[in-house]
């Protein structure tokens, strides 16, 4: 098994990696966010990419998740950690919390973007369950551990939670309040620009996806707290890159010891609705890393 990781804002390096290569992948859905980094972490290998490109040039709306995911699998990665800043739409859950999604509402317009089965064939994943049970489950408890090392009780550390709901918005402005009003009406509990269409793509490839979403502010519903902006966010993203840098060491440390026994390696193969005998040599060969035909 090999783990990909997939930084999000202000997460463009990880202090404890070992740096051996860069690889530049070009796939037949365009190019990456940037170079994939092959590095160590305590002796494991990781692939490592920044999803918004060095410096953050790329915003979510221009993040190509085709070939983000597509180029993980052609390295043979088969789990993918991704860290991600959301705001909350909740009062228990405040910034510098962590967030383990496990449900998203879709509100994008790229859904032709978040699939690799088109031009030529169809696919129907199961996507119920859009996250990876056993690899969250081991990534949460990663992260208990990580605040229980990086903050005494008296400082009133940050919680990881177990479970949310992911309004995936557009993009790149931040929410209207009555935007972000009505998706706490619906019990949604954070929202974020860029994490379903990894996690889509990622079952359709085979790869266990998991999300750390890190909490940077209450949008802009939240009367006694300012409006979501680019300075409310940077004032709690320090303490969240610490944090996930934190629990990706300690979470590349208990992947050696994780057993793959969920269904998710097999997601994209038993999803194929296209006859055989339809599925062209071109479509073969573009999804040859993906699928096998």
């Amino acid at each position: 098994m090999k783990l990909g990781i997939i930084g999000g804002s202000g997460l463009y390096d990880i202090d404890c990696v070992k740096k051996i290569k860069l690889i530049d992948i070009e796939t037949p859905f365009g190019s990456p966010s940037g170079k994939f980094l092959l590095g160590e972490i305590n002796n494991t290998e990781i692939y490592f990419l920044p999803r918004h490109g060095n410096g953050h040039t790329l915003n979510p709306s221009e993040v190509n998740h085709r070939a983000n995911i597509y180029g993980m699998k052609k390295l043979g990665v088969t789990h993918i950690l991704a860290v991600s800043a959301v705001g909350s739409l909740q009062k228990n859950l405040i910034p510098k919390d962590i967030v383990f999604v496990d449900q998203y509402f879709d509100r994008t317009k790229k859904n032709h973007e978040h699939t690799f089965f088109n031009d030529g064939i169809v696919g129907h994943i199961p996507f119920g369950d859009p996250i990876c049970k056993d690899f969250s489950k081991m990534v949460f408890e990663q992260a208990e551990d990580a605040i229980k090392e990086l903050y005494s009780a008296d400082q009133n550390p940050p919680k990881a939670v177990k479970r949310g709901t992911y309004v995936n918005m557009e993009g790149p402005a931040f929410s209207t309040k009555a935007e972000s009003n009505l998706y706490r009406s619906w019990g949604m509990d954070i929202i974020g620009m860029t994490s379903l269409g990894e996690a889509k793509l990622s079952r359709e490839a085979g790869i266990c996806y998991c999300v750390a979403a890190m909490v940077t502010d209450f949008d802009c519903w939240h009367p006694d707290h300012d409006n979501v902006s680019v300075d409310v966010v940077f004032k709690t993203m320090e303490t969240n890159i610490n944090t996930a840098k934190c629990l990706i060491e300690k979470t590349v440390n208990a992947f050696n010891h994780l057993e793959r026994k969920c269904s998710c390696k097999d997601a994209g193969k038993n999803s194929i609705m296209t006859s055989p005998s339809f599925i062209t040599e071109e479509v073969k060969k573009r999804l040859a890393p993906i699928v096998q035909l």
